[in-house]
């Protein structure tokens, strides 16, 4: 019988482990590159794994909440713990240059005014308009659904988002998409205040 290998934690790792552990790895980068919606078959197929192991991973991360499926079943995005591991890394600010537009749209309309990334299917809060605080900066980053710059992260192809939030009643959202040179979404620029104002912002 083979000795037990190094404890890490209180967890032993055995020979084959660090091989498994490292797919699965891989699937959670693939599901991050691909974004929202992306399917086993496209998972195994990219990364030329069998499908049965590309589910039993995918199934893994999903019980381990470092993937969800989305809710009408069709796909994969990534979930709260990759969140919670991304929030611990500072977000750099932004260039001088967005900032002074930044801050100049916020001197000229009656809204708050909000800005983030886009990273690996991840929503990263920039610049929260200090005056206009957003009501749960914690679950607007874990959770795409409550949000209109979320709404934007969940369907790229958008020209603009508007939601009323379901956080804070009384509150709704614009967001627009920031791309880049080839037209991927990089960044979104929302407007944040009542209803009425955002119809006459």
């Amino acid at each position: 019988m083979a000795p037990p290998g190094p404890a890490t934690g209180g967890v032993e790792l055995r020979a084959r482990q660090p091989k498994a552990i490292q797919h699965a790895l891989h699937v959670l980068e693939e599901v991050a590159r691909i974004g929202p919606g992306v399917t086993a078959q496209q998972v195994s197929r990219s990364l030329g794994m069998p499908r049965a192991t590309a589910y039993r991973l995918l199934n893994l991360l999903v019980q381990e909440e470092y993937l969800v499926r989305l809710p009408d079943l069709s796909g994969f995005a990534l979930g709260s713990k990759v969140t919670q591991l991304a929030t611990l890394v500072p977000t750099p600010p932004p260039p001088r240059a967005v900032r002074r537009i930044v801050e100049e749209l916020r001197g000229s309309v009656r809204a708050g005014v909000h800005l983030v990334r886009y990273d690996g299917g991840i929503l990263h809060i920039v610049d929260a308009d200090p005056d206009f605080p957003f009501s749960d900066e914690v679950r607007i980053s874990r959770d795409p659904h409550v949000s209109a710059l979320g709404a934007l992260l969940l369907e790229p192809s958008r020209d603009h988002a508007g939601m009323d939030s379901p956080i804070d009643r009384g509150r709704a959202c614009l967001a627009v998409p920031i791309r880049d040179d080839r037209g991927a979404l990089v960044a979104g620029l929302a407007l944040a205040s009542t209803p009425a104002r955002l119809a006459d912002p």
